[in-house]
């Protein structure tokens, strides 16, 4: 069995007009949230071990984090160009690249091509994926060629809480 996080990038800034939307940098609240969210994560027993990212400031940055909290280094994150802003069909290429000796890996992208994906997955559905959300599933396969044809089953899903 196989256990995929997929990831919304943490919270954005949209302080500096001139910045091109590839390159927008995480603001305080994704700064906060990303950290928070990838220790959760490893408070739950979750042991990810492969982490595959968009190659946009936003999403990179958290997914460091993430890897960071899993003793894993930068140079260590598996970099897809095409996850920026992909539909649905893009997802399903990039998971099935993912080595078999990985047990759990964590995705982390865009929307809106991120909620259309999770809602294909299982017949648990989101309206809209949060910034820095987890939808988390298993996949009854011991290879991640099978992922698209492979049964699938809703784990969990998890966002930062806003404080009020």
């Amino acid at each position: 069995m196989k256990q995929v996080l997929i990831i919304r990038h943490a919270k954005s800034s949209w302080t500096n007009a001139l910045v091109s939307d590839f390159e927008r940098p995480l603001n305080d609240r994704g700064h906060r949230d990303a950290p928070l969210m990838a220790e959760k994560m490893k408070s739950r027993g979750v042991a990810i071990q492969a982490f595959l990212s968009s190659t946009a400031n936003r999403a990179l940055t958290t997914a460091v984090y993430f890897a960071e909290a899993y003793g894993k280094a930068k140079k260590d994150i598996l970099r897809f160009p095409k996850l920026y802003h992909a539909p649905a069909p893009v997802f399903y290429k990039v998971i099935e690249t993912i080595p078999a000796a990985i047990e759990t890996a964590a995705v982390f992208s865009h929307n809106p091509g991120i909620t259309e994906f999770v809602n294909e997955l299982t017949e648990t559905s989101i309206d809209d994926m949060p910034t820095c959300g987890i939808f988390a599933i298993r996949i009854e396969s011991d290879n991640w060629e099978d992922f698209r044809t492979a049964r699938k089953s809703f784990w969990f899903f998890d966002y930062p809480k806003i404080d009020r």
